[in-house]
């Protein structure tokens, strides 16, 4: 997986297969150092496609599409692991994808990354791979519940996952799911909270890691992130070790995301994601270099930066039933720095932006945010959800 060292020099081509608000974020600054930007997306005005030089409407899976995009690309890049990995190893060989297209493959399928991820003597939740019905009540039977049935491919946000509480969750659980198989039956971790490791290595083998963000979720989707993480000295270098050394295991090249729970002192690894992430966007505003730009430096070349927090920090997620709210209430609130991703529709649910708290209160800060009524609305439709 590791990439061939090349620097790439601006005015050059950044691709980004994703047109997403990550790519968005990736693309802004990758702006600021003087490159520009080719992207594919399906639709045409996506919120990265908004700022691209070169834009690129085609499906995922469109090698056609592809092949428009790497004519016109120096390097490229991907802003979320569900691009169709076919289409990612194509352009592998057609092009400079210093990320490779391997990682990609195994964090699109949770059995293939729990596997990967437990071979490098990474703890992991315990966790059984299910095929039929059978193996799903034998899985349940050995893990106990209450245990969380997933599947493998194309769950993200709380999606397509299951909540197994009771005995007739067995049944229920497969009947919805079973046309997904395989699937992975986990055991509900009683974790005291969820942190995320992000960090980031370059062609050149140099690493970095930022501050230790402490992860709120309400109803399967992040919330809040908190800088830095309140746990122990003991279990924040437990988990930095451990995402180093999955870095290194797999020769890493670009920014990887590693969701962790914490138990005391102990740490077990949730999922990765291979690319900028969520509950890394307060290092926009909170550290001397963002994730963002740590990414573009590290796939074009460059030395990475500092990954100092400047000052404490809480990002608040703003969903598609936040914003009119907060565009209304927002001055009675702390001053934060506002981030709206540019998408048409402000639909329930949906990632429409963030806001980002600086202070030297966090616990204060946290009250205020908490009693605002704001993020009162967290409703979303759907199944159920961890």
């Amino acid at each position: 997986m590791s990439g061939q060292g090349k620097f790439i020099v601006p005015p050059a081509v950044i691709g980004i297969l994703g047109g997403g608000q990550l790519g968005r974020m990736m693309a802004v600054s990758a702006r600021e150092m003087g490159y520009r930007i080719a992207v594919m997306e399906p639709k045409e005005d996506s919120p990265c496609g908004m700022i691209a030089d070169h834009e690129v409407v085609a499906s995922y899976d469109d090698q056609l599409g592809a092949k428009k995009l790497a004519d016109v690309c120096d390097v490229l890049t991907y802003e979320f692991e569900n691009i169709t990995a076919e289409t990612a190893a194509y352009l592998e060989k057609t092009m400079y994808l210093p990320q490779g297209s391997e990682l990609l493959q195994i964090s699109q399928d949770r059995l293939k990354e729990k596997e990967m991820i437990s071979s490098y003597d990474i703890p992991v939740a315990p966790y059984q791979a299910v095929y039929t019905f059978a193996q799903l009540k034998e899985a349940a039977e050995e893990i106990g519940l209450p245990a969380v049935l997933k599947t493998t491919r194309g769950g993200y946000d709380g999606k397509g996952q299951y909540m197994l509480k009771e005995q007739d969750d067995i049944h229920k659980s497969w009947q919805l799911l079973k046309e997904a198989a395989p699937l992975v039956l986990e055991k509900k971790m009683d974790f005291d909270l969820e942190v995320s490791v992000i960090m980031t290595r370059s062609t050149n083998g140099e690493m970095s890691v930022f501050p230790i963000g402490e992860n709120v979720h309400r109803n399967g989707v992040l919330h809040q992130t908190i800088v830095p993480a309140r746990i122990s000295q003991e279990a924040e270098e437990k988990a930095e070790v451990l995402a180093r050394r999955l870095a290194e295991s797999i020769e890493l090249v670009g920014t990887l995301a590693v969701e962790m729970f914490v138990l005391g002192n102990d740490i077990y690894v949730n999922e990765i994601a291979p690319r900028p992430h969520n509950s890394g966007h307060y290092t926009i505003n909170a550290c001397e270099t963002s994730q963002f730009e740590q990414h573009i430096r590290a796939i074009c070349g460059w030395p990475l930066g500092s990954t100092k927090l400047l000052k404490p920090t809480v990002m608040v997620n703003l969903l598609g039933q936040h914003v009119e709210p907060y565009l209304a209430q927002h001055s009675s609130l702390p001053p934060a720095h506002v981030h709206l991703y540019g998408k048409e529709e402000a639909k329930q649910g949906r990632k429409m932006g963030h806001v980002t708290f600086l202070t030297d209160d966090i616990e204060e800060l946290l009250k205020t945010i908490d009693a605002s009524p704001i993020w009162k609305q967290t409703e979303l439709t759907g199944g159920q959800s961890l």
